[in-house]
């Protein structure tokens, strides 16, 4: 007897950390199944390795031939990006000297020119096909350069420029001469704000608004409101979405700290609905209607370009029933669901994704295109999220100020583009949009398939990503052929093609027309040709075995 009773309480005791274990392990093991496979899904896994990644570049024959294209194919791609460094020479030349000063000492401009294309050829085009990023005017849908090139503007202003660079320009103009009166005077409020507020409250179907500086620092409120409220501690973001620069929303390459209170989870996943059923520690989920374009992928790039296997494809009625799901799962848990409309806020509708998607969120932010061109965050919200103080514990409050809130100038600018919106016959822009824009892509994916080029397109509205066909190491070249062909790239080149809604059916065919004839060009100068063996999984392993090579020193 004495020698089974300590027995007996041992494996009392080893059943009772077993059963505290094994709920644990479960909710542990559910979370890392929710997950995205890639690396976008997993944040620590992609910064360890980001880190062990070797710099290496190609040089002399290589460069032209990295692929294993024969020596008159790689003499042949030589002959063509020199024959364009040529060009760009005569074309550019104050706006590359004015870019390359530029550079060494604005950090922005420093990191963009070095990750244009992937680093393995980055250092020959900074050499010979470096871009002005400098331009002087815009009009309708063109912009002009400071060496006078006209070209038809894709970059959209990094999302900003929903309805054309005049209709913002006007907004600015007005916004200046009904502030100029009170001046740069911050702390008390425009009148106008009033009317702003209304008319926000009236978009979004939300109760009350916070203003801010940028739309990154409205979702750092969004969500530092929704913690405060639920009185938990996680966010869930989706697999490769963006939401701004700061830490809690970028855990993986870019951030150089671990973010502790994130779960990155899989978009459209029924293991990631469950992990949302029965977790306790979820805050709120953000969603970026943009992923509907590429889930769970981040956002394309031509620096990441090293093969053909980009993608994109929006099915409109599949990530309406995703969301759909997603509010469903948050009302019954009491999760926040935020919608961060920054990007893509009145491109797709007049009341935002909220509209086009039929699906209420509990706070969305906004910003680039709604202070009529200035700078702007701004988040809308039901009345109990957006309270920052407890009437019951008076220094328990949720602090968020800002110099710049509510600026005079921007609250005035936002005036103008919200009248503008209001108004029956400025809203006709959205009639028959989305058939607009995706006949669109289907004339130009034709026009591409009827000349035998390896690009296709696929668009969310008036976003669209180029997609390629054929296994290519040298896909990056495509955005330096266009330029030629005068059309406005931004820094990611062809990954993210944003048009204005100004855009007329002869501005597209336009466009169309310069795009096939760059794909020409660049499929006769050899840089698609393709043995007929390659293939994207060949060039991916070619690519690990040149690190691996590299990092072994042979």
């Amino acid at each position: 007897m004495e020698t089974t009773l300590p027995i007996l309480s041992m494996s009392v005791a080893a059943a009772a950390s077993a059963a505290a274990v094994l709920p644990k392990l479960k909710a542990r093991i559910e979370l890392s199944r929710a997950k995205h496979r890639s690396l976008a899904g997993h944040s620590k896994m992609s910064r360890r390795v980001a880190k062990l990644l070797p710099f290496y570049e190609f040089e002399g024959d290589s460069y032209f031939a990295c692929d294993g294209a024969p020596a008159n194919i790689a003499a042949q791609r030589k002959d063509g990006f020199f024959r364009l460094a040529r060009l760009y020479a005569e074309r550019y030349p104050k706006g590359r000297a004015m870019t390359k000063e530029a550079a060494e000492t604005i950090s922005d401009l420093n990191f963009t020119e070095s990750y244009r294309v992937p680093f393995q050829f980055s250092r020959l085009v900074r050499e010979h096909l470096g871009t002005s990023t400098f331009v002087e005017s815009s009009r309708g849908v063109t912009v002009t350069d400071v060496d006078g090139n006209t070209s038809y503007d894709l970059t959209g202003s990094y999302g900003v420029n929903i309805f054309g660079n005049d209709f913002y320009k006007e907004c600015i103009e007005g916004a200046e001469k009904r502030a100029h009166a009170l001046g740069p005077v911050l702390g008390p409020y425009h009148p106008v704000i009033l009317e702003n507020v209304q008319r926000l409250c009236r978009i979004s179907g939300l109760d009350e608004v916070s203003f801010h500086m940028s739309g990154t620092e409205a979702v750092m409120q969004a969500v530092r409101l929704a913690r405060y409220h639920t009185k938990r501690t996680h966010l869930v973001r989706f697999a490769g979405a963006y939401h701004g620069w700061w830490g809690d929303v970028q855990p993986g390459v870019g951030n150089p700290i671990a973010a502790h209170e994130t779960y990155t989870l899989a978009e459209m996943s029924e293991k990631t609905l469950h992990v949302l059923r029965t977790r306790k520690d979820i805050a709120c989920v953000l969603v970026n209607p943009l992923q509907g374009l590429h889930p769970n992928a981040n956002a394309p790039g031509d620096s990441s370009l090293v093969d053909s296997s980009r993608g994109g494809n929006f099915d409109r009625a599949a990530y309406t029933e995703w969301l759909n799901k997603l509010r469903e799962v948050c009302d019954q848990r009491g999760i926040v669901l935020i919608f961060d409309e920054v990007f893509v806020g009145f491109r797709l509708a007049a009341g935002g994704a909220q509209e086009y998607f039929g699906v209420k969120a509990d706070m969305v932010t906004y910003g680039k295109s709604l202070a009529g061109g200035l700078p702007v965050g701004v988040v809308c919200g039901k009345r109990e999220l957006m309270r920052r103080f407890r009437d019951d514990r008076p220094a328990d409050i949720c602090f968020a100020r800002g110099t710049f809130n509510s600026h005079p100038y921007v609250m005035t600018a936002m005036d103008e583009f919200l009248s503008r919106l209001a108004s029956p016959n400025f809203r006709a822009v959205y009639d028959g949009l989305e058939e607009t824009w995706n006949g669109r892509v289907r004339t130009l994916n034709r026009m591409m398939e009827g000349a035998d080029l390896p690009v296709r397109f696929a668009n969310f509205s008036s976003i669209w990503t180029v997609k390629y066909t054929t296994p290519s190491r040298y896909n990056w070249m495509l955005q330096y052929y266009l330029r030629a062909e005068g059309l406005a790239l931004s820094w990611v080149g062809t990954g993210r093609l944003i048009f204005s809604l100004n855009y007329t059916d002869a501005d597209f065919t336009e466009v169309a027309e310069r795009f096939v004839r760059a794909a020409e060009k660049m499929k006769a100068d050899g840089f698609w040709w393709h043995d007929g063996v390659l293939t994207n999984k060949n060039i991916k392993r070619q690519i690990l075995k040149e690190m691996l090579a590299k990092r072994l020193g042979r």
